[in-house]
């Protein structure tokens, strides 16, 4: 089947819904790819001012990139130089599977952010989303060059479902290195990148962005753990079991819509 062709330039502020209630965890119904495509940019954008809420910038580091749902070989991400806590709708570029900006002149690609969610995205068709910056706790848990233990409920959530990526060769500025990532993250959710960072996805963007921040404060969890005696591992079973209730798809999603709520209470202008 032949790819649908890209109609240019995209209006962002086609499809716009009225924003779910505070509290709510039902899905919001997207009834044109103009609907989807809106809703997965507040999200997305929302996401940014996450990252940005919880500290996990690092001065021109870290990316977050979501697929289009009308257009699946390319996808929209943040633009190189801009601080997460300023990332507006209309500030996001959409790039194609060859690294082109085909929306968004004037602004820059993060070389490291084409190489490895391209070839994710690419590689994993169901990964819709996916989410990477060098968190204090998710970089300083990768340099052990270990994966997580599940030693709490929340951590059950990546219990045989993250990866160790231990092939830290520099800034990555190739696609072959995004090949090697992909190809080790497997049909995993995530992957611990040794002496680098985190990297999380998802069917959805909300579901990718909770499993960022949920795997970070896991990080952290267990460096506390660690640094006070002997951790108390809890077993395969309830471990898998555990997983099955805290760690689907829909749990993410639904763990991130308090999030979504306080970011557009704090400020939303990154509906802009």
């Amino acid at each position: 089947m032949s790819e649908k062709e890209i109609q240019l330039p995209i209006d962002t502020s086609l499809g716009k819904l009225p924003q779910k209630e505070k509290g709510s965890l039902s899905p919001i119904e997207c009834n044109s790819p103009e609907e989807l495509r809106r809703h997965q940019l507040e999200r997305l954008a929302a996401g940014f001012r996450m990252f940005s809420h919880f500290g996990y910038d690092e001065g021109i580091a870290g990316h977050i990139t979501l697929r289009d749902p009308e257009y699946p070989h390319y996808f929209w991400v943040n633009p190189f130089g801009m601080h997460f806590g300023q990332i507006c709708i209309s500030d996001l570029i959409l790039v194609d599977r060859e690294g082109n900006i085909v929306q968004g002149d004037g602004k820059l690609l993060n070389t490291a952010a084409f190489a490895i969610h391209s070839r994710l995205h690419e590689a994993r068709p169901d990964v819709n989303a996916a989410a990477h910056s060098h968190s204090m706790y998710g970089k300083s848990f990768s340099s052990l060059g270990r994966l997580l233990e599940p030693i709490t409920q929340d951590s059950c959530a990546f219990f045989n479902n993250h990866v160790l990526f231990d092939d830290f060769t520099g800034v990555v500025l190739e696609t072959d290195e995004g090949d090697r990532i992909a190809k080790a993250l497997g049909d995993n959710k995530a992957a611990i990148l040794k002496n680098h960072g985190l990297l999380t996805t998802g069917e959805s963007v909300d579901a990718a962005l909770w499993a960022f921040l949920s795997m970070d404060r896991c990080c952290q969890s267990q460096l506390i753990a660690e640094s006070a005696g002997q951790m108390e591992r809890i077993s395969d079973e309830v471990a898998e079991l555990t997983k099955s209730q805290v760690g689907s798809e829909f749990a993410m999603w639904a763990s991130f819509q308090p999030i979504y709520d306080l970011m557009l209470e704090k400020d939303d202008s990154f509906l802009n």
